[in-house]
């Protein structure tokens, strides 16, 4: 019978001894549309006038289209919570080659993620998203059909108070 046995981390790990993840197919040719037709600048063209001009005081903030990819992330695997978002970019060999990470980075914590997306505003968040629905559309990827959404206010009293009974009308 097998014993599990304590080991110890080595000091001093190559990079390309580290295991790599065969990728995601949908990952990879999202990833290869977004580089040719130029995200992170669009991106970074977008957000300008939310940040100072480099060269000022202050630690520089994430890469926008690291950030903006990992909310891609976030939207097509239905993950709505930062820290979670921060756990599953972290844990994925796929994901981190999709971020455009090295093996020694770390993923964005996620208090860097909810600062940037309080700093920023909803008109970037539209542009970044009518941006890769155009990249994708434009590469014969996305199919859709018509589809219309009817709605009304109704008002709704839930009090225990309201209820009444339909066969003999007690409260």
């Amino acid at each position: 019978m097998g014993r599990r046995q304590e080991k110890q981390a080595p000091l001093w790990v190559a990079a390309p001894s580290l295991p790599r993840s065969p990728g995601h197919r949908f990952y990879e040719k999202l990833n290869d549309l977004l580089r040719e037709n130029g995200f992170d600048r669009a991106m970074e063209a977008a957000c300008a006038k939310y940040f100072e001009a480099d060269g000022t005081a202050g630690r520089p903030s994430i890469a926008l289209g690291l950030y903006f990819r990992m909310l891609l992330v976030g939207y097509f695997e239905g993950i709505e919570s930062e820290r979670g978002l921060e756990w599953r970019c972290s844990d994925s060999l796929a994901l981190r080659e999709f971020l455009g990470l090295l093996p020694g980075e770390t993923v964005p914590d996620h208090s860097t993620l909810s600062k940037m997306r309080k700093r920023l505003g909803s008109e970037v968040f539209e542009a970044m998203f009518a941006f890769v629905l155009g990249v994708v559309n434009r590469s014969g990827l996305l199919q859709g059909k018509v589809m219309g959404v009817d709605s009304a206010y109704l008002r709704s009293d839930a009090s225990m108070k309201a209820i009444v009974r339909r066969e003999t009308g007690e409260v």
